[in-house]
């Protein structure tokens, strides 16, 4: 499949669903709460459903959540990642060189030391832990939403995307690892080996497979029939799991609501950092606008539905690992759309700096 042709879902339009995701995620805080202390023996019924610590309810939602985002994968667009080969390194030193570490660094300086007064002792390694995961996985679905927000180019946004995919397969179990372990977290190595499996390489393979076979029954149109079908099951699936996440986390958010404010607060200088950051390096490089925009959101967005079976299965459910990356879910969507509305509100200033 050529590149132009890849680019076709590429282009979405956000939903209002998605665009509401925050409110959503909220009204699942409540459920999730409410349920839990109505029904604590069938959350502890779901809890004690696993295998190798892996809990299978969990597991199930979060393939539902993450197959149908990376059926929009196309890893034949890498062939045309020379063609925005600046645009492509600036996104790959932030989403890699500067990205975990920057959280790492944050959530060590704010969690750690400034508000650790604040939180629970026991929880604060987990949480730092958390944020880490959550740092060290690059965006997949929803940055084609953000670029077709910002009239980014499609080509560019489809190939590092894939390519992002790529290196997450290899990279993101070395770079957790070793700042998990340079923040004295212990690091359960067959366990996070078996949740890159488990939610990268198995995930991607199974995507891939199905979407070869659309393409083949159908053309792209039945592919982009796929894939508006599946959309409402990721999302249901993303809800889901919040659900179960705050129902076995409800006690201990009620008894410290503070704990979900003091955690968004590194996430926010992180995204606002590494956006502004790509954005700054793009223009300085010479990148054209209609890559730079694209580049700032797939450096500052996370994969957060990985980030969150990741910190599960190394942490467990009830952890405040997986509580961590759930504030991320909580605070994506309305930060990613204020990116939006920066580097659009700003492409002039950015393009003075272009040679004509």
């Amino acid at each position: 499949m050529t590149a132009t042709t890849a680019a076709a879902p590429a282009r979405p339009a956000i939903s209002t669903f998605e665009r509401f995701l925050s409110l959503w995620v909220a009204a699942c805080i409540v459920v999730g709460i409410a349920l839990g202390h109505l029904f604590p023996g069938a959350f502890a019924a779901i809890a004690a459903a696993e295998v190798a610590r892996v809990n299978l309810v969990v597991a199930l939602l979060i393939w539902l959540m993450i197959i149908p985002m990376l059926l929009k994968i196309d890893f034949g667009a890498l062939g045309s990642v020379r063609q925005h080969w600046k645009g492509v390194g600036v996104t790959l030193f932030i989403n890699w060189a500067v990205k975990p570490f920057s959280m790492a660094a944050l959530a060590t300086f704010f969690l750690g030391w400034l508000f650790a007064p604040l939180l629970p002792a026991g929880e604060i390694s987990s949480y730092i832990a958390g944020l880490i995961i959550l740092a060290a996985a690059p965006c997949t679905a929803m940055v084609f939403v953000w670029s077709n927000l910002c009239d980014g180019e499609p080509n560019y946004t489809l190939s590092q995307v894939a390519l992002n995919d790529l290196i997450m397969v290899f990279a993101f179990a070395p770079i957790v690892g070793l700042l998990l372990g340079v923040a004295s977290i212990t690091v359960p190595w067959e366990t996070l080996l078996l949740s890159v499996v488990l939610y990268i390489v198995i995930p991607v393979v199974i995507a891939q497979l199905i979407r070869k076979a659309a393409l083949a029954a159908g053309g792209p149109a039945a592919l982009e029939g796929l894939l508006k079908g599946l959309g409402p099951v990721s999302l249901i699936a993303l809800l889901a799991t919040l659900v179960l996440l705050f129902g076995f986390q409800g006690d201990q958010i009620l008894a410290r609501p503070l704990v979900i404010a003091l955690l968004a607060v590194p996430i926010l200088i992180q995204v606002y950092f590494n956006a502004g950051l790509a954005y700054w390096l793009s223009r300085k490089f010479g990148v054209a606008w209609c890559v730079a925009a694209p580049a700032a959101l797939i450096g500052a967005s996370n994969f957060f539905e990985l980030a969150v079976a990741a910190a599960i299965s190394l942490f467990g459910i009830n952890s405040g690992a997986a509580l961590a990356t759930v504030v991320g879910v909580l605070v994506e969507v309305p930060v990613m759309l204020s990116v939006v509305a920066i580097v659009k509100r700003s492409r002039g200033w950015y393009e003075k700096a272009l040679p004509a």
